[in-house]
């Protein structure tokens, strides 16, 4: 085939591809993933075979840190959220007096240490990859970006300290992170945020919510957290999720005080970075462990837009 030839076939293609995809309006670029019209798994593209072997290689000590929060009533949830256990006995008989006990759970699957995908959140109904709520929503699951297709999340980890850097037990609540914060702590702390990452900020939240006393509202209240321009810039180098030991990882209150949520909007729709919401850092940060190999098969929950998770960091 002729250099012209070759030309012509590319352009074809490029051409074929315009017309079925369409031409984003302007601003409206983020509706269209770098990885096609038919991508949903996002950031969890940049997990590759050479990532995982180099995120092994940063185990040394074999020590591990569950990073889920044990989850039960009385954990941070966004209301309306709740959860509930029943457990009864069962007497099965036979020679041997069988017995046994069973379960089932009445809950929200966004309580205590969770994913969300990219079905959760969007932009006046459009989700990321330009994908509008109307296409895939159904009451019984949604038709696409269900939890089920999120491949398992082997990664190099990094935890930034926010409560050393601010020289803090507990960040303030509405402390917004951004580029600049970021850059610094990272430095601090001797490492680089690189493609392929999950990113964890401790702030110790967590803490703050435990002290918390009888009959306070334990739902909707203000947290420290990552802010747009931080989002957008962990994003921008091509980090695979985002978490902390926050119920909702952003700063609340909000940095503009009548947006709702746009760091979800900014890392789930437009990015299409997964977040991760109540990981359990404190004893990473204890041990300034702040690069480890991070692991996380995500239950494979049919048409489910997010769901309680307990990743592992191994050092």
């Amino acid at each position: 085939m002729s250099k012209r030839q070759s030309r012509l076939v590319l352009f074809g293609a490029l051409l074929t591809a315009v017309l079925v995809w369409g031409s984003p309006a302007a601003g409206q670029e983020w509706t269209q993933s770098k990885w096609g019209p038919e991508d949903e798994i996002g950031s969890a593209n940049y997990i590759t075979p050479e990532r995982v072997k180099l995120a092994a290689s940063l185990v040394k000590t074999g020590k591990t840190y569950a990073l889920g929060m044990v989850t039960g009533p009385d954990t941070p949830a966004y209301p309306p959220r709740h959860y509930k256990v029943y457990v009864w006995d069962t007497v099965l008989g036979g020679p041997n007096e069988l017995t046994t006990t069973d379960d089932l759970a009445v809950t929200w699957l966004g309580v205590g240490s969770q994913i969300d995908g990219f079905g959760h959140v969007g932009i006046d109904h459009v989700h990321y990859n330009g994908w509008k709520t109307q296409d895939f929503l159904s009451l019984t699951g949604i038709k696409k970006f269900g939890v089920e297709n999120i491949p398992p999340i082997v990664a190099r980890g990094v935890l930034l300290d926010m409560t050393k850097y601010y020289a803090v037990d507990i960040v303030p609540n509405g402390t917004a992170f951004n580029s600049k914060e970021i850059d610094e702590v990272a430095k601090r702390q001797g490492i680089e945020i690189r493609e392929g990452d999950v990113v964890l900020f401790h702030t110790g939240w967590l803490k703050q919510f435990a002290q918390m006393g009888e009959g306070e509202p334990k739902i909707g209240f203000p947290e420290p957290g990552i802010g747009v321009e931080g989002a957008r810039y962990l994003a921008g180098k091509g980090v695979v999720a985002v978490g902390a030991d926050t119920w909702a990882l952003e700063a609340i209150p909000f940095e503009k005080d009548a947006e709702r949520f746009p760091v979800h909007q900014e890392l789930l729709a437009k990015n299409g970075t997964y977040i991760l919401e109540n990981m359990n850092t404190a004893a990473l940060a204890t041990d300034a462990a702040y690069e480890f190999m991070f692991v996380l098969g995500v239950p494979r929950m049919a048409g489910a837009v997010q769901t309680i998770v307990n990743p592992v960091a191994i050092r």
